[in-house]
């Protein structure tokens, strides 16, 4: 009987091994689109954005939240993540981010990117 599991692991692995690849790639996919989003509604949007007090405009907020991405990137397991640590407070002091749109009240950065990402995943 113990030959029969072992035999029944051994051929089964393979397939457990694939599948499990397909959901994580599938999951990083998935993760990878909804940051790309941001990032485009981000330098598509005609805010500006308020780092440790200082105005920028959105090429600069994008180059910054891409270095932090990049920095972070193997602690980010979703778009949530990728918010909160490259686009949501400053490493350094602590200090939220915050986003000015035209016709709109200031609000943090997080709060606005999180806003969107809902959006985007009921408009999928």
């Amino acid at each position: 009987m113990k030959i029969l599991s072992l035999l029944f692991m051994f051929l089964t692995l393979p397939y457990s091994i694939d599948r499990a690849y397909a959901v994580s790639v599938s999951v990083s996919v998935s993760v990878s689109s909804e940051i790309d989003h941001l990032i485009a509604y981000v330098t598509a949007s005609d805010c500006s954005f308020i780092r440790n007090g200082s105005v920028h405009p959105t090429s600069e907020a994008v180059e910054h939240m891409k270095k932090k991405y990049q920095y972070f990137k193997k602690k980010i397991n979703s778009a949530e993540q990728f918010i909160e640590l490259s686009a949501s407070k400053s490493t350094m002091s602590g200090k939220p981010y915050f986003i000015k749109c035209p016709g709109a009240k200031q609000k943090q950065s997080r709060i606005w990117l999180l806003e969107e990402l809902h959006h985007y995943r009921q408009n999928k």
